[in-house]
């Protein structure tokens, strides 16, 4: 059986809230901050998002460009948490 494959959005993030980090209470984008809590069902509202983990996002491979650099924008614009974004 094929996979699947997909597109991903990785997020560096800010030192605060870098999931990579020894604290637990750095969860990136699954953080409890009503911020990031807010974000999260935006960017779950969209069909083509598979899966959220803490330092990226799954998308379907046949989603569209346009909705891949919607996404990347509204992520680098959140300067309070998000350092780069790269999309695979």
């Amino acid at each position: 059986m094929a996979s699947v494959a997909a597109r991903t959005v990785e997020i560096g993030f800010q030192p605060d809230w870098d999931p990579a980090a020894a604290e637990a209470g750095h969860r990136g984008l699954l953080a409890w901050d009503p911020r990031v809590r807010t974000m999260l069902k935006v960017l779950v509202s969209y069909p083509e998002v598979r899966y959220i983990l803490a330092d990226r996002i799954s998308l379907d491979v046949g989603a569209d460009p346009r909705l891949l650099e919607t996404i990347a924008r509204f992520l680098e614009r959140q300067r309070w948490l998000v350092r780069r974004v790269k999309v695979t």
